[in-house]
């Protein structure tokens, strides 16, 4: 099969790619070709890498004009890209298998969520991939699947930190033994996912076509932290205890600045994902715990050494 992968030298690409071609695809790598990817690997001597960027006009034509029997589009956050890859696809018919996000849910209101919940998406970035996946599974000439993953981790990425922001001192405190306040019981949860465990989604998304089709899968780890739980397993990567104290919302938001919003957005939607749709579908199987992901991030950030 002829996989063209866009945002190839991504996150999620930097694993996929290699997948694919292990995997037998003929692959065709699509980025803007302002990065590497982030991580060296044989399997990319044998990939074709074509420069474009999504923002130009004829970026969907030239999608095409690959002639790809699938694409993988990791980099389109609004419907305004979207649908032109997708009318540029169907006269080919080639399988579209698009990223998405968990927090096309908005706020939990049962847990574990699963796809067919009811949902109430807020904030831009969440809004914009539910109507991507709205568009997507309602395409009647054209297959398409829209795989949902948690918070991306592994090395190389930013992680979502027990806090629910990016926040380098949240480790330094769980590291030192110093103070972190947590706003509110912090038993909000967070479902993180190693990028490595995304691309396998992918990647069995493309050899389950048929049953992939007109769907959308969870890729997460097989279960969610919550705000203390992760805290003090991560403390515990330093031979230390989580010196943690509950504070409210408002006397949060005032120590932890910057940080603040990125916390709310998290904590408030207190995801916990189920994968057994992609499981019994795909037969997707997460590799990495939400602890494992996470402290892969955090050795690659020169702050732990590795894990036994």
């Amino acid at each position: 099969m002829h996989v063209v992968v866009t945002g190839a030298t991504g996150h999620i690409g930097t694993y996929l790619v290699p997948r694919l071609v292990r995997a037998g695809h003929r692959v065709t790598a699509v980025s803007r070709g302002t990065r590497q990817p982030y991580h060296p690997d044989p399997a990319w001597s044998q990939v074709r890498t074509v420069v474009a960027d999504r923002e130009a006009d004829t970026f969907a034509a030239d999608v095409a004009a690959l002639r790809p029997d699938a694409v993988v589009d990791l980099v389109s956050f609004d419907l305004a890209t979207t649908r032109p890859l997708v009318e540029a696809l169907r006269p080919g018919g080639a399988f579209l298998a698009h990223c998405g996000t968990i927090w096309v849910h908005g706020p939990a209101a049962a847990s574990p969520l699963r796809e067919d919940d009811p949902r109430e998406p807020f904030g831009e970035y969440g809004t914009r991939k539910a109507e991507i996946e709205e568009f997507l599974l309602a395409e009647g000439d054209l297959p398409c699947t829209v795989l949902h993953p948690g918070h991306i981790s592994g090395p190389g990425w930013p992680v979502i930190t027990p806090l629910g922001n990016l926040d380098p001192g949240v480790w330094h405190r769980l590291s030192t033994g110093a103070e972190l306040l947590v706003p509110g019981l912090g038993l909000e949860t967070l479902h993180h996912v190693h990028a490595d465990d995304v691309a396998q989604g992918f990647e069995l998304a493309l050899a389950h076509r048929d049953a992939a089709t007109g769907r959308s899968f969870h890729v997460v780890s097989d279960r969610a932290l919550t705000v203390r739980g992760f805290a003090r397993a991560a403390a515990a990567w330093w031979g230390r205890e989580a010196n943690l104290r509950s504070v409210s919302w408002e006397e949060f938001r005032a120590a932890a600045g910057e940080h603040a919003q990125a916390s709310w957005e998290h904590l408030s939607r207190s995801h916990s994902a189920s994968t057994d749709q992609a499981r019994e579908r795909l037969g997707y199987v997460p590799a990495f715990t939400s602890e494992q992901a996470a402290r892969a991030a955090v050795e690659a950030m020169g702050l732990l050494g590795p894990s036994a």
